[in-house]
């Protein structure tokens, strides 16, 4: 067993290493108690015993208190991790809005905060309103900065080593900003940026509509067409952070795709082009034939780039998320048709099924990547932010 003692083994690391794996146990497992725990991990009862009780002192554990239900013998004390212990931040920063959700060591959303910003807003403005999110939403979850463990933000164009979009982005003046120093000046725990379609994707395998797979194309759909790709379970970012910005070849129509929708003969004037596209899906439900044949014309565009990431990737799921996923009922299935006169083998094409927070859910996971890298490579010694007592543990 682990626990026994080697020769030469360096006992205090011996003991953090046993710590660590209790803690990877009570995470992945309800409240469990010591004698549980012992099998879970292979070490021995009364070592587990001891590591628990130290695991409640330090803050990584609670005690679960009798429910009252036992009727015969006095009931096992049992364990659960403290997913309290510490708190991530994962930030949206779209071309219309910044969303931020801080969540907990076991991604339970407990905050929520938003705030509408104009597409042509300058950076100073898109930075300054993403300073007042992040400030309202510690502030009202009552949480510090040095509260937080990791945070990423989500931004959209091909992010590169040093977490800046010099490729591309549609966001006027952001290949100047660095937004990891930016947020730096707040935070002093890890910081990662990260492209919006990678982030969607890894959402939608860890909460959304593609749970089942390990190999996943994700396209998020609106008057931009981007992909995520998750293959053999691990996101796919390319040497430079540009994978899946396959829409940047012309040829594949990704690019003139949206202007199907916005052009649909029939648009009232007092239609905004952001919301040219809501109208004409909501025609076409209606039966217009004009936002119909619009809706058509989009999908054999978007078909093209879909079916060159198909055939290139042979994915388990294709998913289509982003702002158009709303309209997957007009969709899913013409575009699994065009796939089917494209491709050797069609995927399952699903709609998304986190809607607008995708790219903040995904930050969130990416975050929690984090802290668990860090936790059990450096320990619990050393985490990312020491765990806060509470005056009266759950």
């Amino acid at each position: 067993m682990t626990d026994q003692v080697i020769a030469g083994t360096d006992l205090t690391r011996l003991r953090e290493l046993n710590s660590l794996t209790i803690v990877s146990a009570l995470r992945d497992q309800p409240p469990a108690t010591v004698t549980e725990l012992a099998k879970l991990t292979g070490l021995s009862r009364p070592a587990v015993d001891v590591i628990a009780q130290g695991l409640v002192t330090g803050g990584w554990a609670t005690v679960v208190e009798p429910d009252g239900s036992s009727v015969v013998g006095r009931p096992a004390r049992r364990y659960r991790f403290r997913a309290s212990a510490g708190h991530v931040i994962g930030v949206d920063v779209g071309a219309h809005k910044i969303l931020a959700l801080l969540a907990d060591l076991d991604g339970t959303v407990v905050h929520t905060a938003r705030r509408s910003v104009a597409a042509d807003a300058d950076p100073s403005e898109r930075l300054a309103a993403l300073d007042e999110v992040l400030a309202a939403c510690l502030a009202e979850s009552g949480k510090a900065a040095q509260d937080i463990w990791a945070v990423t933000a989500g931004v959209t164009g091909p992010v590169d080593a040093t977490g800046k979009t010099t490729l591309f982005t549609p966001l006027p003046g952001w290949q100047t900003v660095d937004l990891a120093a930016h947020l730096s000046n707040r935070f002093t725990c890890p910081i990662i940026v990260e492209n919006d379609c990678k982030l969607a994707a890894l959402a939608e395998r860890w909460r959304g509509a593609a749970r089942d797979a390990n190999d996943i194309v994700f396209l998020l759909a609106g008057m931009r067409m981007g992909a995520g790709l998750i293959i053999d379970g691990v996101l796919r970012r390319g040497f430079g952070g540009a994978a899946g910005e396959i829409g940047a070849l012309k040829a594949v129509r990704w690019l003139s795709a949206p202007a199907h929708l916005q052009g649909c003969p029939g648009v009232p004037t007092t239609v905004s082009p952001d919301d040219a596209a809501a109208w004409v899906f909501n025609a076409a439900r209606d039966g217009n034939r004009d936002a119909r044949a619009a809706v058509n014309r989009y999908v054999k565009d978007i078909a093209v780039g879909t079916a060159a990431l198909v055939l290139a990737l042979d994915p388990q799921v294709v998913v289509f998320g982003g702002g158009f996923s709303r309209s997957a009922d007009l969709v899913l299935e013409p575009l699994r048709r065009e796939l089917q006169k494209l491709c050797l083998r069609v995927p399952d094409v699903r709609a998304s099924t986190l809607g607008a927070d995708s790219v903040a859910l995904g930050a969130l996971r990416l975050a929690l990547n984090e802290v668990d890298r860090r936790l059990f490579t450096v320990g619990l010694s050393a985490p990312p932010a020491a765990p806060r007592r509470e005056e009266s543990p759950a």
